[in-house]
């Protein structure tokens, strides 16, 4: 329970802890026996895990043509709704946006930093959540005859609340770490306080998710900022209902991110890969380095294995992106080197050298580098899972062989993540 705690920590810290630069910019000199391992974060910081695009079936009629994909002030559940599903941990918020479609430029958005998902114990919030949106006028046309204007975002609450207008309805599916936003329109009928009709059909809208970094959220204003002018993306949704623009905008800071653990890396003979074999269980050291980054149980596994000739632990903190560990093996004609770390931001996942490396080998040996699944964890969606030990969590108890993580996930290629070179 202790190496799991101080392995929580660690995995939290991630993001905000940085190596020691003065001791991994310059290689230290190394003697003909010894040789230099080093594991470099190389992931692109990416502002959003999760981003997209909602929209309805209902359809209208305006000047000849259809315009379709609303959600309409209708009795009809097939058209007066639309829903989607996205991913989440303790700390991550939502954050979306949609045109009020009977305006000149307002929208919807929820209220920032975004709705907020779990409570402070960790318990995902669901039910009716409709007081977490507010309504904005984008100040770029006058609101009753669409004359361009040059103003900055405000509120419109003295109109009216959004919550008479729709109803957002959160669901929660706890092994996925997944919730579904459902947003009904109900303004049928509605008027403002000056007895105007609020009757309006919902454009389509965009959503996203935050990544978090050392707990923090990489972006709480991902679409406008009150009291500021609009950008080019929001005033095409807020005037047009064109959600594409801004889409196209968040998707290019939208991607799956990582920390990783210190490195296990043993020197061994023979030809069995001491720390796993693909296709068989893991042990109860690696599942503690594929779950939580804890390196201590793995390393006094290794050391009691006879074709085991040392251990070494690279780094004593988790390597953030644009950071890198090193260590010094000892180096012998016929010996190898293996090693293991933890894909952080994962429930058991591990990068591990996928083939024989000896210890005299030289270069880059990241095309010699996989990513694997250990097993031992129900996965959920990569820096989304509310049982990875980023949010504190202890991931749902899996009992499969180890294996290479597949592609159910949009995750970025192993070079895209670490690199990891012998010298």
């Amino acid at each position: 329970m202790k190496h799991q705690i101080l392995s929580v920590a660690v995995i939290l810290s991630t993001l905000v802890v940085s190596c020691k630069k003065d001791k991994m910019d310059t290689i230290p000199p190394v003697s003909p026996t010894q040789a230099i391992l080093t594991f470099e974060n190389v992931v692109k910081p990416m502002k959003y895990v999760e981003s997209g695009i909602f929209k309805g079936e209902g359809s209208v009629q305006m000047d000849n043509k259809e315009i379709k994909n609303l959600i309409l002030p209708s009795n009809d559940p097939k058209t007066n709704s639309a829903s989607f599903t996205f991913h989440a941990g303790k700390g991550q918020r939502l954050m979306f946006t949609m045109m009020f479609g009977a305006s000149k430029d307002w929208f919807f958005a929820a209220k920032q930093p975004g709705i907020e998902l779990y409570d402070e114990k960790g318990n995902p919030k669901t039910g009716v959540i409709t007081s977490d949106v507010s309504l904005w006028d984008n100040g770029s046309k006058e609101n009753t005859n669409g004359t361009k204007e040059d103003k900055v975002i405000t509120s419109i609450k003295d109109k009216t609340m959004p919550q008479n207008l729709m109803k957002l309805i959160l669901s929660y599916n706890e092994q996925s770490s997944a919730f579904t936003l459902k947003i009904i329109n109900t303004s049928k009928g509605k008027k403002d306080t000056e007895g105007n009709s609020l009757e309006t059909p919902f454009a389509p809208g965009v959503w996203v998710v935050a990544n978090t970094l050392g707990g923090k959220l990489l972006d709480e204003k991902p679409f406008f900022e009150a009291g500021q002018k609009s950008t080019k993306e929001l005033t095409i949704l807020s005037e047009t209902g064109n959600p594409e623009p801004l889409y196209q905008k968040v998707k290019a800071q939208t991607g799956i991110i990582t920390g990783l653990s210190p490195a296990v890396v043993v020197v061994y003979t023979g030809n069995k890969n001491p720390l796993f074999t693909m296709g068989q269980k893991a042990t109860e050291g690696l599942k503690k380095l594929s779950q939580m980054g804890d390196v201590k149980a793995f390393q006094m596994e290794l050391k009691k294995l006879k074709e085991v000739k040392e251990v070494y632990i690279a780094g004593n903190a988790p390597i953030a992106p644009n950071t890198k560990v090193m260590t010094t093996i000892k180096k012998a004609t016929g010996d190898k080197v293996a090693y293991a770390l933890m894909f952080g931001y994962s429930n058991d996942w591990f990068y591990a050298n996928s083939t024989n490396i000896l210890t005299t080998d030289r270069g880059n040996l990241t095309d010699k580098t996989a990513l694997y699944d250990s097993g031992t964890g129900v996965d959920q969606f990569p820096g989304a899972g509310n049982k990875q030990a980023l949010f504190g969590g202890i991931p749902q108890k899996e009992d499969k062989v180890i294996e290479k993580v597949g592609n159910v996930f949009p995750l970025p290629q192993t070079s895209e993540v670490i690199k990891v070179t012998l010298q």
